[in-house]
């Protein structure tokens, strides 16, 4: 992927913020930043990235796609489901929109954030994080892949697709698209029996 646009509209690598050179920054110093209005922060291996802050529409589809989670993965007892938490592992500390902790693995929430790779999380792309959320070496899909999370769902609210990942050795492997009467299939959760539409509201209700 080429260098990411320097525009407020995108993902921006965020050089202008006082605080270590980039890729020297570390959990401790993102964590002292204040939340800049409008926009929020990320740092994927020790270089800081600035993106738009979740509009509405957004939050909304993360609280639907949360609780269909939360029925297959909190009622059935086999994990949590959280929203947006911070992920410390090493030089990144990563916000997915929604992440999948199994019991297996739940030494690794804290009070204040994940310390370690969670099961599965789950971004959902809009035009302004798309290409950032594909990327495998500079953007999400390969951060994830570094710091080892099992797999990856790109939701994409326009074309009404959840796309899944399984990580196979260092990077993703495409697992399937799924849109409309489709179950989504996970490798995490193979016993998941949610339709792809059932992620989405109804036709119709998505602003735009």
């Amino acid at each position: 992927m080429t260098a990411i646009p320097d525009t407020a509209t995108t993902v921006v690598r965020a050089s202008h913020v006082p605080g270590p050179p980039q890729g020297r920054w570390t959990y401790a110093e993102y964590a002292a930043l204040p939340e800049p209005e409008g926009y929020r922060y990320e740092l994927i291996d020790g270089v800081l990235y600035m993106a738009p802050a979740p509009i509405p529409e957004h939050e909304r589809l993360v609280s639907l796609i949360g609780a269909r989670l939360v029925g297959a993965v909190e009622d059935t007892g086999l994990g949590q489901v959280l929203a947006s938490p911070d992920i410390d592992v090493g030089s990144s500390t990563l916000r997915p929109d929604t992440v999948v902790v199994l019991n297996a693995n739940a030494g690794i929430i804290m009070a204040n954030k994940l310390v370690g790779p969670p099961d599965l999380v789950v971004e959902i792309a809009s035009p302004s994080t798309a290409a950032y959320d594909r990327d495998p070496v500079e953007g999400k899909m390969g951060a994830y892949a570094r710091i080892g999370v099992r797999e990856y769902w790109i939701v994409d609210p326009a074309a009404r697709t959840i796309e899944v990942f399984v990580l196979a050795g260092s990077a993703y492997a495409a697992h399937g698209a799924f849109h409309g009467g489709a179950r989504v299939r996970s490798a995490v959760l193979p016993e998941l029996a949610t339709l792809a539409r059932q992620f989405f509201p109804r036709e119709g209700q998505l602003a735009r």
